[in-house]
């Protein structure tokens, strides 16, 4: 017989694995397999296509990925790094200020991002364009696209990864350590590299982790901006449209085991020595601008910095009161008029997409919302053989690009499984608001965990041991407690589900595209004055939804990445 407390991490672990088998493990596995399949026959065939001379465009695509990802990870530390030290570290006029405009690409959802860049630095942008006029020259004297296209779109859009989690680990570094090694005689260099930086590397390695992975995963960028360049997320897409879900899924294995892989290697080189301080941290210590010169010349970068920063939201806001048809053959918009908003409050057609998108992620949120808890739970406050590969099990959406992801659901449930409850899931409603919810379930987990692992067990144990039911305690105690960091995670999943666009572009359909989909059909038939009212509302959404998690639950955005 099973004793009380068995049978209660009995009850909590056996939907956790249900859903974790199902929806995670279940669809990886189902791609891997199909992986293997030629024509519905076991064959290493299709890996051999792949690595081969009859499909080097995939061979290409995988380098163009793996060395794309890893400059993104180098530009974006070059950007994010000093930054983050200059502004905690030196006081200057406008200095909170200029740190807060910093995270402003963060609200920016991928597809947008990529759309405001390309009207404001594209062949047809308004900046080269003024550039050309001012100047009077015959051509635009510059234009974003390819490679560099990507490359600064990615720079642009993940360096706030390296900002925040330098900020956050720079204001927990104890100023005694570096004032010791001044003390000692080393210059401002010598302690950076000896002191500083190594006490970073955890927050480094979980930066590069982040950028190495959202880049690999990268969609937006590469499908608006490549031309010809090829990328791995890109070629699934394309063998996906195409039928060939059995390249489609090799594609997918293979670039599964370059994320993991990648996400392996960081995690040895942290591992390889403690970063663990002996004494406690009072906070960072910023040194005073004293200097005249240096102070306005850093005031004046941090003003450039900030028009530079901010330019892609104006654009976009400026594109979105363009009515529809009135920017043409024109170089610049003449006609502006909030005609897109209204349509979007007055045609149902048009509001569609924007209801889809908070409904679906609103289902999904609710649903990593309840499993983060019972996951969180149990993998901190209750012993059972597997806990490690429980914890794996969650984390394998969090290592897998956002294409992957589709690929698996498509593979796993297009067709009837016990999973499903006997039904096809694809082509249907329900299949994005699971995608999405499989996707954010680490970040809820995460979130939750990091509350929890801060909670003393004497508190649960004061409760039951003064007659409270366990499942009173847990609601009326544990709950509370460890309610902030559950809705830091649910809302910043809610963030990430509202712009999604590389899963939804496999899943979607008629009648369930979300906000970024149909962003892309607007741009498909020119009208990009709808596609960016679609844009703003994105980013609406989502600033609404950081200013809630940050002046109601006091939870800045770095502490849930």
């Amino acid at each position: 017989m099973l004793n009380a407390e068995k049978r209660k991490t009995l009850l909590l672990l056996i939907p956790v694995i249900l859903v974790l088998i199902g929806f995670v493990l279940y669809p990886s596995i189902e791609t891997l397999l199909e992986s293997f399949k030629k024509n519905g026959v076991f064959s290493l065939e299709n890996y051999s296509d792949f690595f081969g001379e009859k499909s080097a465009a995939n061979f290409e695509a995988l380098w163009n990925s793996v060395y794309i990802s890893l400059l993104s990870v180098l530009l974006s530390a070059l950007i994010g790094i000093p930054l983050a030290y200059i502004f905690n570290r030196y006081d200057f006029p406008g200095r909170q200020f200029f740190s807060n405009i910093a995270i402003m690409p963060i609200v920016l959802p991928s597809l947008v991002g990529v759309m405001a860049f390309m009207y404001l630095y594209g062949e047809a942008g308004l900046v080269p364009n003024a550039i050309k006029d001012v100047l009077n020259l015959s051509e635009v004297p510059f234009s974003i696209g390819g490679i560099t296209g990507i490359l600064i779109v990615h720079a642009y859009t993940m360096y706030p990864y390296f900002y925040m989690t330098t900020s956050s680990a720079l204001n927990n570094i104890d100023p005694s350590l570096e004032e010791a090694a001044y003390n000692l005689g080393s210059n401002k260099f010598k302690v950076f590299w000896k002191v500083t930086f190594p006490l970073l590397t955890p927050g480094l390695v979980a930066a590069s982790l982040l950028v190495f992975m959202v880049s690999m995963a990268s969609f937006s960028a590469p499908f608006l901006l490549a031309g010809g360049f090829r990328v791995l997320s890109l070629q699934i897409y394309f063998s996906k449209i195409n039928g060939d879900l059995e390249m489609a899924a090799t594609q997918s294995v293979i670039l599964s085991v370059v994320s993991i892989s990648f996400l392996l290697f960081m995690r040895w080189y942290q591992d390889r020595k403690d970063y663990r301080m002996a004494s406690k941290g009072i906070g960072a210590h910023r040194s005073e601008v004293s200097n005249p010169v240096l102070k306005w010349c850093m005031v004046t970068l941090g003003i450039l910095a900030m028009i530079v920063l901010l330019l892609p939201h104006a654009t976009l806001l400026i594109l979105s009161l363009v009515p529809e048809g009135a920017w043409t053959w024109q170089t610049y918009p003449t006609a502006f008029s909030l005609e897109n908003f209204i349509l979007l409050f007055e045609d149902p057609n048009i509001w569609d997409p924007v209801r889809n998108s908070m409904v679906m992620s609103l289902l999904a949120c609710l649903g990593v919302f309840v499993f983060g808890i019972i996951t969180s739970y149990a993998l901190v406050k209750r012993k059972f053989i597997g806990k490690n590969l429980l914890d794996i099990l969650v984390m394998i959406p969090w290592a897998l690009p956002a294409t992957v992801v589709g690929m698996n659901l498509i593979l796993a449930f297009n067709e009837p499984s016990a999973f499903s409850f006997g039904k096809i899931l694809v082509g249907t409603f329900w299949i994005l608001p699971l995608a999405y919810f499989v996707r954010f379930i680490p970040l809820v987990v995460r979130s939750t965990t990091a509350v929890l692992e801060q909670m003393d067990d004497s508190i649960e144990e004061a409760a039951q041991n003064l007659g409270a039911k366990w499942f009173y305690t847990f609601r009326r105690v544990v709950i509370p407690i460890i309610m902030p960091g559950v809705l830091s995670g649910t809302l910043l999943a809610f963030v990430q589900a509202v712009g999604e666009f590389p899963t939804s572009v496999l899943l979607y359909t008629l009648d369930n595209r979300p906000i970024s989909i149909e962003i892309m059909n607007q741009l498909r038939m020119f009208n990009i004055g709808q596609a960016s009212a679609y844009g703003m509302i994105q980013v609406g959404l989502i600033a609404i939804v950081m200013f809630i998690s940050y002046k109601f639950l006091g939870v800045k955005t770095e502490n849930t990445l």
